[in-house]
């Protein structure tokens, strides 16, 4: 683990339990029943609970979009091709994608990264580049990336972040855009879950059954030829 990563963990704190207790108090001096909210109360104290502020303070807003190709597509795990990824973020820098629409609603601001699309993108004075390599590799071989590069990725998002809190931002949404993503993620999540591939593998863009339990084989091989540790996060990224 890097010293830069090291010193962000250490610097996370717990949330500040009282500025969320003065806010859920607050939430019920208010004129409408307890909890008819839902999960935007439970997120307004989760919210202050971060802030350290019984009314937390939202004016500065970003989306990050974080975009990768994986090299796990040439199994033929999804309805799209690798180069899909890159019109993507061409489309993010349009404004076209519908994380743009939302955006544009609520007020927010998207960043742009390159992290690893598959190909050289045409610059733009919007695209931010933290490129680890062109695409990671196909998982079912063996290491999708290599440690330092897992290191490097973990710490081009801390950067960005610490760029982002330096210019006064109130919250960062985060977001990925990579053809054969949701197999990745699945991968992941099976880990640090325990959960089987099938208990944890969606459809992705509309998979049949027959696509399904195909990307779900594609997981578990991946996984038997890994053999990734839970116990060890960087390791299991990479």
């Amino acid at each position: 683990m890097s010293e830069l990563i090291a010193n962000t963990i250490e610097s996370i704190k717990p949330l500040d339990k009282e500025a969320m207790a003065k806010a859920r108090a607050r939430q019920d001096t208010l004129t409408k029943p307890p909890g008819s909210l839902g999960r935007l109360e439970e997120l307004s104290i989760q919210l202050a609970g971060i802030q350290g502020k019984t009314m937390p303070q939202i004016k500065h807003k970003a989306i990050i979009v974080m975009a990768g190709d994986h090299g796990v597509v040439a199994e033929k795990i999804g309805n799209w091709p690798q180069e899909v990824t890159a019109q993507m973020v061409r489309n993010f820098l349009r404004g076209g994608a519908g994380i743009n629409v939302i955006a544009r609603q609520v007020g927010v601001r998207v960043i742009v990264v390159d992290m690893g699309v598959a190909t050289d993108l045409k610059p733009d004075p919007a695209l931010l580049s933290k490129k680890i390599s062109y695409g990671t590799q196909n998982m079912t071989l063996g290491p999708a990336m290599t440690a330092e590069q897992a290191v490097k990725a973990i710490e081009a998002g801390i950067e960005l972040a610490t760029d982002e809190t330096a210019k006064g931002i109130d919250i960062i949404g985060t977001g990925d855009m990579g053809i054969g993503n949701t197999t990745a993620s699945s991968a992941i999540c099976a880990v640090v879950t325990g959960k089987t591939v099938a208990e944890v593998t969606g459809r992705g863009t509309g998979l049949t059954d027959e696509q399904l339990a195909h990307k779900v084989a594609v997981i578990e091989r991946a996984l038997r030829v890994n053999h990734p540790d839970p116990a060890q996060p960087l390791d299991m990224v990479a």
